[in-house]
């Protein structure tokens, strides 16, 4: 990532925007940020089938079942996920979803 600044980080997030697509961007980074290049890998780790996975991360409709495993397991809350809120995050958290972020867009 080029810039820390807070307003480079929330444009990098897309916070506040809760359209299917910025959600779909913050679920695939939270995955990733996570340990899982794979969805197949995370998907087994939430008792889910790769498909329906799969289709959660690519509409931006994660269920409570995934929520709760970013947040139980990983430290990545609802917050960020549905609205791209990233300061109560850990810090350690929050740097790997900036590398995720800014490795996955252009």
């Amino acid at each position: 990532m080029t810039s820390n600044s807070i307003e480079s980080r929330e444009k990098l997030t897309l916070l506040g925007d809760t359209s299917p697509e910025a959600i779909s961007i913050r679920l695939r980074a939270a995955r990733e940020a996570a340990g899982y290049a794979q969805q197949k890998d995370f998907a087994a780790e939430a008792g889910l089938s790769a498909t329906t996975y799969n289709s959660q991360e690519k509409r931006g409709a994660p269920s409570i079942t995934v929520m709760k495993i970013l947040y139980r397991q990983h430290r990545i809350d609802f917050n960020f996920v549905l609205h791209g809120d990233f300061a109560q995050l850990p810090g350690d958290v929050q740097e790997r979803l900036f590398e995720a972020l800014s490795s996955s867009r252009p």
